[in-house]
């Protein structure tokens, strides 16, 4: 297994991991726990990072993959979609191995709430991000671990961005017969009635109790991303201005 640590240009710590094998590659950002680029073993990157990015420490970078907790979006008392987000994370020096086939080459952040957060948010927790890599795999696993006296709920989402072709050329399957949340349509509820998600306009949408896998299909590069999920119940789609993301959890 190979983990680097390396600094940006605006001087901020990044994990590198790299497939043994002559995989794919993956960064992710300590200050927010972020994945911010995934790329092929030719190279090819996989992930959308906005070029109006910003790298400092004080905000996490448009793009990539971001965790939303303990709050996702604007549903709830805290800023929108949390504070894990802008917050310093760290390497666990000693992870747990492993499941057996499992992929080998990982990282485990930790999170722990500060004396600010508890002011804000007064629940103890650990939240563990576990980033494996496959050869042309990536595995996203979070665990959240109450280490206070007292029950709390939260809300929790995968930020998801993918580098996509031309919006008009994508479509989304598995979806089909899923109810959603319409957030252009004061949050109404619909069902979904065409066999895969399509886009010729604005969409932002959380569609509610979905199948284990969904299918992001590019046809102008010829691409497909196969999603899938284990204990999250819903997924998020939002398109304007060709971006694609997809929000694997709440």
């Amino acid at each position: 297994m190979t983990v680097d640590i390396v600094r940006d240009a605006a001087g901020m710590e990044n994990v590198v991991l790299r497939e043994p094998h002559g995989g794919s590659s993956v960064v992710i950002h300590l200050y927010g726990g972020q994945v911010t680029s995934w790329k092929t073993a030719h190279g090819e990157e996989l992930l959308f990072s906005s070029s109006k990015a910003t790298l400092k420490p004080s905000k996490a970078v448009r793009g990539g993959i971001l965790i939303c907790f303990p709050q996702f979006s604007d549903l709830g008392h805290l800023e929108p979609n949390g504070f894990a987000r802008n917050r310093l994370w760290t390497i666990d020096s000693s992870p747990p191995p492993p499941p057996v086939n499992g992929m080998n080459t990982y990282v485990d952040l930790i999170l722990n709430p500060s004396n600010q957060d508890l002011k804000i948010w007064p629940h103890k927790f650990e939240f563990r991000l576990r980033v494996a890599l496959g050869l042309s795999s990536l595995s996203l696993t979070a665990r959240v671990k109450n280490t206070d006296q007292k029950p709390f709920t939260f809300s929790f989402a995968l930020d998801t961005h993918f580098l996509i072709s031309d919006i008009s050329e994508v479509r989304v399957e598995g979806l089909e017969t899923s109810d959603y949340i319409d957030n252009l349509q004061n949050r109404t509820r619909f069902t979904e009635q065409g066999n895969a998600l399509t886009f010729d306009g604005e969409v932002d949408r959380v569609y509610l109790t979905t199948p284990r896998k969904i299918a992001i299909i590019d046809h102008e590069r010829k691409r497909t991303f196969e999603l899938k999920k284990e204990g999250l119940p819903d997924a998020g789609s939002y398109e304007y201005f060709m971006l694609l993301y997809f929000l694997i959890g709440l």
